[in-house]
């Protein structure tokens, strides 16, 4: 970031208007989901709009972010669904 501080980063998940959830990662979160809902996103979510963020977790740098989501995305559907639900 141009003004010296360290970006924050966030790992997220969405809920697609057809139930299945999508994971990501980003620096700027309310924009992501804007986008995301814009039609503008991924290719997984273009098609199942609308999402509506139910899970996000700040995360130290883009490195441990990526990690985060990769784990996020390797667990079964009913941990997704767990760690939704806090």
């Amino acid at each position: 970031m141009s003004d010296g501080t360290a970006a924050v980063w966030h790992v997220y998940i969405l809920r697609c208007v057809d139930s299945t959830l999508y994971t990501g990662v980003t620096t700027r979160l309310a924009e992501r989901v804007a986008t995301h809902n814009a039609g503008r996103g991924a290719k997984y979510t273009r098609s199942r709009l609308p999402v509506e963020l139910v899970y996000a977790e700040r995360v130290g740098d883009r490195g441990e972010a990526l990690s985060r989501e990769a784990q996020i995305k390797r667990l079964p559907a009913a941990e997704k669904r767990r760690l939704v639900a806090g």
